[in-house]
């Protein structure tokens, strides 16, 4: 990594170059991360690592940790959580795995945090990956980049359109490296398969189809006893006050599927949980990962009780402002992943899988004078090597926001029933105001943007 500082004979430590690196808590937005040449330490010293402090780590958080533990130039220090129990299990997760590096075989060097305000005040950390229900995503992305640090954060981008502008915006401003959790991006066969299209081996595009599952609807489930090693007040945040119920928030024993998934108050259902996913890669084919579609047409039904309460099996047309039609709806209607149809074949693609007609197609080179996309084996190391380097990643915050948009215009077009135009630029609605007021959501006091 390139330093602005003048190189000095004399071996500093660690915490004598973060003194000197931090300024103040107002200075921070604009430095690099807090690493010490290689030159000090050596290249796999812990002190020469990106420090990372870990927001969530439930089912995927704890998920994203591990990956971050698998590569060398990272090191985990701090991890957070509203639950006692996981919390404590990352922690041990965390220190186990340095263990086994330390050459006395001891390691004591993860702090815990039960509110993320605390973690990402903290000098030492360079870069913060954040895994929460995505109510919980704008508020500590925009906190960690106000005080300067990077972000990893998992998709879908954020709860609402709104969210997504400020927390692009935010990021921009305070000149930090972002990357959202959209893997697929990193993966060698959804490029090609955008490369494909991109360089028209499919010819022109006319249709787009995306294809995913959607979540089942349950009954009522009665108020329980809050957990002593949950701090509830803290997991609702800015989202409304209700009883508590174990579906409602994630499973106890284990780290099985989480039922705030499956409720309107924190997400919107498959259509940002995996749209998230498939949309972005259809964003990427056809080039629009900057804008949007400019008609929404949705149709699906919602439970009428109950306490998962998304949508059902679905159907959203997408029209972009060329014509294109984007297609999603649920793997009963679409198959599963991306399919591109133009007027010379297709290319469909998910993960694990790529296939195209003709079959010509999975053989083509894509030659130095086309368009060829970013390359990204791993989507993690990206985004440490981007930490190092300053460049963008190959998920950045705009690109996350127009994908996600792209989600949330098709659920509100479901929730109102009605086609609905759009204004990529302006990010408003055409002459509907109720659709406008559905761009943002009220917090609940405290809480605010």
């Amino acid at each position: 990594m390139k330093s602005n500082r003048t190189r000095k004979t004399s071996v500093i430590t660690r915490r004598q170059f973060l003194k000197g690196s931090a300024v103040a808590a107002t200075g921070t937005a604009l430095l690099g991360p807090t690493i010490v040449p290689a030159s000090v330490f050596g290249a796999e010293a812990p002190s020469n690592r990106i420090t990372i402090g870990c927001i969530g780590v439930g089912r995927q958080g704890t998920a994203d940790m591990r990956d971050f533990l698998g590569l060398p130039s990272a090191q985990i220090i701090a991890v957070c959580d509203v639950d006692a129990r996981r919390l404590a299990n990352a922690q041990k997760t965390v220190e186990t795995h340095y263990s086994r590096q330390s050459s006395g075989g001891t390691y004591k060097g993860c702090k815990t945090y039960g509110d993320f305000r605390e973690l990402v005040a903290q000098a030492d950390i360079d870069a913060v990956s954040i895994v929460t229900p995505d109510h919980w995503h704008a508020l500590p992305a925009i906190a960690a980049a106000r005080a300067g640090k990077d972000i990893f954060l998992e998709k879908p981008l954020t709860l609402t359109i709104e969210e997504g502008r400020i927390l692009s915006d935010t990021v921009r401003r305070y000149n930090r490296v972002f990357q959202v959790g959209s893997q697929q991006r990193s993966d060698t066969r959804f490029r090609q398969a955008c490369e494909l299209v991109r360089n028209s081996r499919v010819g022109k595009i006319h249709t787009v189809k995306v294809g995913f599952g959607t979540d089942p609807a349950t009954g009522a489930e009665p108020p329980m006893p809050v957990p002593d090693v949950l701090n509830y007040e803290m997991w609702l945040g800015p989202a409304p006050w209700v009883p508590y119920t174990e579906n409602r928030v994630h499973p106890q024993k284990d780290y099985g599927r989480p039922g705030w998934l499956r409720i309107a108050d924190y997400g919107a259902g498959m259509i940002t949980g995996w749209g998230a996913h498939h949309n972005d890669i259809a964003q990427w084919g056809l080039g629009t990962e900057y804008t949007g579609p400019v008609e929404i047409e949705g149709q699906t039904e919602y439970p009428k009780d109950g306490l998962w309460d998304v949508h059902g099996p679905f159907r959203i047309e997408y029209t972009y402002a060329n014509g294109v039609k984007v297609i999603c709806a649920d793997e009963e209607k679409n198959k599963s992943g991306v399919t591109f149809e133009g007027d010379a074949g297709w290319v469909w693609v998910t993960r694990g899988r790529i296939d195209a007609e003709p079959k010509s197609l999975l053989t083509s080179t894509i030659g130095p004078n086309e368009i060829q996309l970013y390359k990204s084996n791993n989507h993690k190391a990206n985004f440490l090597d981007c930490v190092k380097s300053r460049a963008e990643t190959i998920a950045p915050v705009e690109v996350a926001h127009r994908s996600c948009t792209v989600c949330l215009l098709g659920e509100i077009a479901m929730r109102l029933g009605r086609k609905l135009k759009w204004d990529p630029d302006k990010e408003r609605f055409i002459g509907d105001d109720l659709a406008n007021r559905m761009l943002a959501r009220t917090m609940r006091s405290p809480w605010q943007l």
